[in-house]
């Protein structure tokens, strides 16, 4: 019986999570919330940069990558910074293309933050990007855990493209997920 309510509490705790859940724009000030997650091995295990190692890497990574992002925000839970979630646009011939990527400290993994994050990047982005006809997300195919969030957010498993991508000097198959605006419905 004590399991069953030790399972029952974390459920409510995940509910509670996302009902305080927000997306915002990452800013220097939250580089210590950053550095919990990005110093972390076991998040960045499939992140292409390794853990950090130092606040100042932290604070010319915000400054020079995240700031100057066309859309990149913190996923926050109770306003502060729990991972982040961004979309990369693409240009010329492959505008119609963006790119999606999420990040979330391991304390947080299984709540259903980063599937409900995912949903609030689908509202938005469409509108707030026109031009887009296609999100898509590039999952490595031993990280089971995104691979659920992307189909629990009503994306597509398109695909495994084998040996794909350099990964931390191996080369790794990648599962190609995607949201066409067509698929989407507010």
């Amino acid at each position: 019986m004590e399991v069953t309510s030790v399972v029952q509490l974390d459920q409510t705790e995940a509910k509670d999570e996302c009902l305080n859940l927000s997306l915002r724009p990452l800013q220097v000030s939250d580089v210590d919330d950053f550095m919990v997650w990005a110093s972390d091995e076991k998040v960045t295990r499939f992140c292409t940069w390794e853990p950090y190692t130092n606040k100042e890497d932290g604070l010319n990574y915000i400054k020079n990558k995240v700031v100057p992002h066309p859309w990149f925000r913190a996923i926050c839970v109770d306003d502060r910074p729990v991972g982040a979630i961004s979309v990369s646009a693409n240009s010329g011939n492959d505008k119609c293309r963006g790119e999606l990527g999420y990040v979330l400290a391991s304390k947080y993994w299984g709540k259903g933050i980063v599937t409900r994050a995912v949903k609030m990047v689908v509202d938005t982005i469409f509108v707030e990007w026109p031009h887009l006809e296609r999100l898509e997300a590039l999952v490595d195919v031993e990280n089971v855990g995104s691979q659920r969030v992307l189909e629990k957010a009503g994306f597509q498993r398109e695909g495994v493209l084998r040996k794909y991508f350099i990964l931390k000097g191996r080369s790794r198959d990648m599962v190609m997920f995607s949201l066409l605006s067509t698929d989407y419905q507010s």
